[in-house]
C-alpha cells in the first residue's frame, strides 16, 4: 500500500497546476477517468471538469484513474482500495463519484474500479452510507442504458451546464440529511440528469456560450498520451457526417473567439509545450490563419486533434510543418465517390491530393488515412475503391519524389445511437475479414502500412453502442469472468443472442433503448437522413438560421 501511496505522491511531484484544499467547508468529489492516467490526463474533458469544481468555494475535487497492471495486482492481492491522485483517499470514502465515459470499452475498467474502490457495484445494494456514483461523457450522454444497473444518475450533455444545478441540488439535500433515494429524487428534478430509479424524458443541455468557460489544460504533465498544452477551439460539428454520434449529440457547432484563444496560447508559453487545437475538424474554424499566425508569432510548435480536407490551409499545413509533424493525417472514411456521398462526408479526390500536395511543398513525407469498412450500403466494390484509391496516393508521392510511409488505418463500422445509421445492421465478421485480407494482400507489395481494429472488439463496441437492459446483466457477469475477453462467452451462458444487437436491421418505428432521452432534434428527422443516405442525397452543412434538425430552435 505504501508503494502505491509513494507512486502518486510521486506523480503529483511532476505535475504542474494540480490543487488540494486543506480545511473544512469543501467536501471530496472523485472524478475518475476509467483508463490509464497517461490516457486520462490527454482527455481535455478532465481537465475542464478539474478546473470547474475546484473553482467552487464548496468542493474538492480528487483524480482517479486505472491503475497500471503491476498495481493493479498489487491492489488486488492485498484487498487494498485505489487511492486518489492528489490526498491518497481511498475511493469510499467520497461521498460522490463520477466517471467520464468515453469510450464502450471502458465500461469494463468502470466496474473494475468500482470494484477495487470498495464500492458495491449494483446501485441497488447501495444504502444511505454508500457514495453516490454518478458518469457523464459522450457514452453517458448517448445511451446511458447498459450501465444504469451501476450508476446513480447520469449526466445528458456538456458539464459546464449540468454540474453546478447538480452539486447546489446534492449540497442542499445532504444538508437536509434525506435518505439516499430522497436525494436521487432531488437529483432526478434537475435539467440534464437522468436518475434510472426515476425515469423521464432528459433533454441534453448545452453550453450557447463556449467564451463562458474557457476551455484548456489545467494540470500540466509530461506523462501524457499527447504530451501538448491542449486548448479547445470549438465544440460540436455542422458536417452531418451520417455515421458520426459526435456530429449529432454535440450540435450545435459553436466556436469560441479569436481573443479568447490568443489569451489560452499567450498563457500556455510558460510551460514551453507544444500547443494541440482541438475541435471536431480545427480546419473549419472561420479564422484558422489567424490562430495560426498568433502561435507563430510566439514561436510555439502546434499540432492539430484532426481537420478537414476539403477547408485545409497552406498556413495551417506550413505551422504543422514548422511544428515537426512528420505525418499528415487524412479521413476519407471511404474509397468511392458513392460510399462518401451514402455518409455524407462532402470530401472529394481532388481534396485528399490538394491536402497532399500541400503537405508535401511543405516538406512531410509521411501521410495517415483513415477509412471505415462494413458502412450501410457498401459492397466489395466499395472496399477495392479503398485499394484504388490508395495505389493512386502512393503513386502520386513517388511523382512527387515523397519517399515517405503511406499508412492506412481501417475500422469497421459500428452503427452508433442517434444518428441516421441507428437503423443499420452491422456487417458480418465474414465480410470484414474478407475486405480486410484483400486490402492487405493488394497493398502489401505497394509498401503501404495497414492498422486495422480487432474485428472481435468491435462487435462488442457494436453491442454496447447499442445496448438494452439485458447488457448491464452481461457486463457484470463478463466483469466477474475476467472482463472484456469474457463478454461473448457471458452473452452465451446468459442465453442472448448476439445477432441481435449486430446483424439485424431497425424497423423504421422500433422503439429503442434510448429513446427517452431528447437531444433536441427528432427521430423522424433522423430516418429522413437515413433514407438520404441510401439515395446518395447530399445534406448541407450547418449554416445561420437554419432550423432543418431542432436543435437551433
Amino acid at each position: 500500500m505504501n508503494t502505491f501511496t509513494n507512486f502518486l505522491k510521486n506523480r503529483l511531484k511532476n505535475e504542474k497546476g494540480y490543487v488540494i484544499h486543506n480545511g473544512a467547508g469543501r467536501q471530496k468529489f472523485a472524478l475518475v477517468y476509467p483508463n490509464l492516467y497517461h490516457v486520462g490526463m490527454s482527455n481535455l474533458g478532465i481537465h475542464i471538469i478539474y478546473d470547474l469544481l475546484n473553482s467552487r468555494s464548496d468542493t474538492s475535487c480528487e483524480r482517479f484513474f486505472l491503475p497500471d497492471f503491476k498495481f493493479l495486482q498489487m491492489l488486488e492481492k492485498s484487498d487494498s482500495p485505489i487511492l486518489s491522485t492528489e490526498s491518497q483517499t481511498p475511493l469510499f470514502k467520497f461521498p460522490l463519484i463520477g466517471f467520464s465515459l468515453s469510450f464502450e470499452p471502458d465500461y469494463f475498467n468502470f466496474l473494475k474500479i468500482l470494484q477495487i474502490g470498495k464500492i458495491k457495484l449494483k446501485s441497488s445494494e447501495r444504502n444511505d452510507f454508500d457514495p453516490i456514483i454518478i458518469a457523464g461523457g459522450p457514452c453517458a450522454t448517448f445511451n446511458p442504458v447498459p450501465l444504469q444497473d451501476f450508476v446513480d444518475a447520469f449526466i445528458i450533455g456538456e458539464a459546464e451546464v449540468v454540474l453546478p444545478n447538480f452539486f447546489d441540488t446534492f449540497y442542499l439535500a445532504k444538508s437536509q440529511n434525506l435518505s439516499r433515494i430522497e436525494i436521487l429524487k432531488k437529483l432526478s428534478e434537475v435539467e440534464g440528469v437522468f436518475v434510472p430509479k426515476f425515469k423521464k424524458i432528459v433533454r441534453r443541455q448545452f453550453l450557447k456560450n463556449l467564451d463562458e468557460f474557457p476551455a484548456h489544460t489545467i494540470i500540466v504533465t509530461d506523462d501524457a498520451e499527447f504530451n501538448m498544452y491542449l486548448i479547445e477551439t470549438a465544440r460540436g460539428c455542422g458536417r452531418h457526417c451520417r455515421f458520426c454520434m459526435a456530429g449529432y449529440c454535440f450540435r450545435n457547432p459553436r466556436n469560441r473567439s479569436l481573443e479568447i484563444l490568443r489569451e489560452e496560447i499567450l498563457s500556455a508559453k510558460k510551460f514551453n509545450k507544444k500547443i494541440g487545437l482541438m475541435g471536431a475538424a480545427i480546419s473549419d474554424y472561420p479564422q484558422i490563419n489567424e490562430i495560426c499566425k498568433i502561435i507563430r508569432e510566439n514561436n510555439l510548435p502546434m499540432s492539430v486533434a484532426s481537420f478537414r480536407a476539403d477547408s485545409v490551409t497552406e498556413e495551417l499545413v506550413k505551422l504543422l510543418a514548422e511544428s515537426g509533424l512528420k505525418t499528415l493525417t487524412i479521413a476519407p472514411e471511404a474509397g468511392s465517390s458513392k460510399m462518401r456521398a451514402v455518409i455524407n462526408k462532402g470530401i472529394e479526390e481532388e481534396h485528399i491530393f490538394k491536402t497532399l500536395e500541400l503537405g508535401i511543398s511543405a516538406g512531410i513525407k509521411n501521410f495517415k488515412l483513415y477509412f471505415m469498412i462494413g458502412l450501410p450500403f457498401e459492397t466489395f466494390e466499395d472496399v477495392d475503391a479503398i485499394i484504388e484509391l490508395a495505389k493512386r496516393i502512393k503513386k502520386y508521392m513517388e511523382i512527387k519524389k515523397s519517399n515517405g510511409k503511406l499508412t492506412l488505418s481501417i475500422n469497421p463500422f459500428i452503427p452508433k445511437p442517434f444518428t441516421p445509421f441507428q437503423w443499420s445492421k452491422m456487417a458480418e465478421k465474414k465480410y470484414l475479414d474478407e475486405s480486410l485480407k484483400k486490402i492487405r494482400k493488394e497493398l502489401k507489395e505497394k509498401n503501404i502500412e495497414i492498422i486495422a481494429e480487432s474485428t472481435r472488439e468491435t462487435e462488442i463496441q457494436g453491442i454496447l453502442s447499442r445496448g438494452d437492459e439485458k447488457i448491464g446483466e452481461i457486463l457484470l457477469k463478463s466483469h466477474e469472468m475476467g472482463g472484456i475477453k469474457k463478454f461473448k462467452q457471458a452473452m452465451k451462458i446468459l442465453d442472448v443472442d448476439e445477432k441481435e444487437y449486430l446483424y439485424r436491421e431497425r424497423d423504421k418505428d422500433e422503439k429503442f433503448a434510448w429513446d427517452f432521452l431528447d437531444m433536441g432534434f427528432s427521430k423522424k428527422y433522423l430516418y429522413e437522413e437515413y433514407k438520404k443516405a441510401e439515395k446518395m442525397e447530399k445534406t448541407l452543412k450547418c449554416f445561420e438560421n437554419c432550423k432543418r434538425c431542432g436543435v437551433c430552435k
